[in-house]
This record gives C-alpha cells, sequence and structure tokens, in this order.
C-alpha cells in the first residue's frame, strides 16, 4: 500500500481499475490515526458526529462550528487518507455565497480534502459553483439525514418507479455538476447496481449492497460502542461497549478494593529529603 495521499484522482483511477474504495467515519484524532493507519481510503467527518459523539437524535442539530472543530482534531491525526467533511444542515441551501463561504471553511479552517453534500438536481449548481473554486465535492443520495423529517423516518429509497427514476435523474445532475464520488445510503442493491454501472465517478454504498465502487460505515457501528441493535446494513467487527464496560467495572472494583494502584504504578523519592520534611 502506497502512502501518497488519496485525492480525488485516486477515486477516478479506482473506477477505471474496479479496485475497491474504503472509507470510515472519524470525529477525533486518536480514531482518525488508527484508521489511517488500518490502510483506509478515505475518512468521513460525518454530521453523524450528532448522533455517534455529541449525544442527538438525529443530524439536524449539527453546526458549522462542530464540524470544523472535528475536522481539525481529525485531519492532525491523518497522513495518507482522504478526509471528507460533511456539510451541515443548512449551510448550503440557503444562498450560493453561504454556501461557498461554509465549504470553503471545511478546507481553509479544518484542513479536509472534500466536501460532502446531500441533495440531487437541486444542489447541482451550487455543487458546480464549489468545483469552480477548486473544492472538490463528494454526493450524497437516497436516504439523506438531513431530510429525515421530510422523509418521514429512515427508509429505503429508491423501491417504486419514481422514486428510482428521481434518484436516476439526481445522479446524473450532480455527476454533470462535478461531484468526484457519490454517496448511495439505503438504496436498493438493484438500483445501485445500475447506477454504478452507469455513472462515470465512484459510487460509495451504505446498505446499497456489494456491486458499488466502494463502501463507507460509521466507525461506531462496526466496532459496536453503541448497546443495542447495529443498522441492517452495517457489520459488527468487534463488541468494545462489553470491553470498554467490563475495563470500566474492573477499575472501579480495583480501586474501592485498593488493588490500583499498586507500587509499580507509583514513583519514590529519597530518603534523606522525606527524612527532613517530617
Amino acid at each position: 500500500m502506497s502512502n501518497q495521499r488519496v485525492t480525488t484522482a485516486y477515486f477516478r483511477e479506482a473506477k477505471k481499475t474496479g479496485r475497491k474504495i474504503t472509507m470510515l467515519t472519524a470525529y477525533d484524532y486518536p480514531m482518525a490515526r488508527m484508521v489511517d493507519e488500518a490502510g483506509i481510503d478515505a475518512i468521513l467527518v460525518g454530521d453523524s458526529l450528532g448522533n455517534a459523539v455529541l449525544g442527538y437524535d438525529s443530524t439536524i442539530p449539527v453546526t458549522m462550528d462542530d464540524m470544523v472543530h472535528h475536522i481539525k482534531a481529525v485531519t492532525r491525526g491523518v497522513k495518507r487518507a482522504m478526509v471528507v467533511g460533511d456539510l451541515p444542515f443548512l449551510s448550503y441551501h440557503i444562498s450560493r455565497e453561504e454556501a461557498l463561504r461554509n465549504a470553503g471553511r471545511i478546507l481553509q479552517e479544518g484542513g479536509a480534502q472534500a466536501v460532502k453534500l446531500e441533495g440531487g438536481r437541486e444542489v447541482a449548481e451550487t455543487i458546480r459553483a464549489m468545483v469552480s473554486c477548486g473544492i472538490p465535492v463528494m454526493g450524497h443520495l437516497g436516504l439523506t439525514p438531513q431530510s429525515i423529517h421530510q422523509m418521514g423516518g429512515y427508509r429505503v429509497q429508491g423501491k417504486d418507479e419514481a422514486q428510482a427514476k428521481k434518484l436516476l435523474e439526481d445522479a446524473r445532475a450532480i455527476q454533470e455538476a462535478g461531484v468526484f464520488a457519490i454517496v448511495l445510503e439505503c438504496v436498493p442493491v438493484p438500483l445501485a447496481r445500475l447506477l454504478t454501472e452507469t455513472l462515470e465517478v465512484c459510487t460509495i454504498g451504505i446498505g446499497a449492497g456489494p456491486y458499488c465502487n466502494g463502501q463507507v460505515l460509521v466507525t461506531h457501528d462496526l466496532l459496536g460502542m453503541f448497546m443495542g441493535k447495529s443498522p441492517r446494513f452495517a457489520k459488527r467487527y468487534a463488541n468494545l461497549h462489553e470491553e470498554i464496560a467490563r475495563a470500566l467495572q474492573a477499575y472501579r472494583e480495583e480501586v474501592q478494593s485498593g488493588a490500583f494502584p499498586g507500587p509499580e504504578h507509583g514513583f519514590d523519592m529519597p530518603g534523606e529529603v522525606l527524612s527532613k520534611l517530617y
């Protein structure tokens, strides 16, 4: 694996050669370092940080300042992976000028190499303006969490003919506007395959099946850091919630019993110095 920085050119080459893109989320420095050192191609600092680390029940409350703060922490821990920062709710909808300013903050202040935004034809001109300013843009179609109230919940998108046709049209519109890749979230597998086969840019799936050009997951889901049932599309590769809970309980018990700290956890001082203190 090369240590060369992953760029948009890497995504274009992956599409041509059939090499699968790997992408995971990170929201802080230590996780970013681990994900990068594992050889993951791209790190998404998603507005999913609202759910994963800030305790919100959706992504809606996440602000630009939240995003920049976490993107800065992530970029300090990354050497190879492309860092992609989400544009949060209403940060690119009010005006073209505000959208450009906020996208610029993610690169200039946060240090990311690209931005991601949700939507199809309605944001195509905004994407075009960003790309024309030298800002790489990743699209996001299907289940778009910022529109969750409008969609009526977390549901698969594109199952009926009208939805499927709209997804196809939206994908072509944002491709033509200049995105270098498109996340497809909770899209039926056959439709995701059709999109992958017909689009010129990479598709990155999350709940969209194996035919996409790459995959992305929320790292907290992958590591089993939450109690309860994981999303259907997420595979749990570890159960860190149980392991962390066990370690925390062991610490509590050892402090209460006096087993921790032991002699090996402390520091001594010369006896002659101590004797002069009494």
